[in-house]
């Protein structure tokens, strides 16, 4: 493809003012577009936020008053055997 500049002020007033007609749409196109993206990874977003799943492990063979969520040890109840 060959490429060369086109600069600003020597276009005639036509191709000027179809040029800023058409950096105008292009403005408006990807604004439009970044709106419909925002709402897009809301949904999604949305759709996977759930309630998050809480285990207590007080078993024998497993650590002692073990705290997990979402199946991730987060943390030791000390002194707990049961909730």
């Amino acid at each position: 493809m060959l490429m060369q500049e086109l600069p600003y002020d020597a276009a005639r007033p036509g191709a000027r003012r179809a040029r800023e007609l058409l950096a105008l749409a292009l403005l408006m196109a990807s604004r439009a577009l970044g709106l419909l993206a925002e709402r897009v990874a809301m949904r999604h977003h949305d759709a996977a936020a759930k309630e998050p799943v809480i285990e207590f492990h007080a078993d024998a063979g497993a650590p002692e008053g073990a705290l997990y969520v979402d199946g991730k040890l987060v943390g030791h109840v000390l002194g707990v055997n049961r909730l």
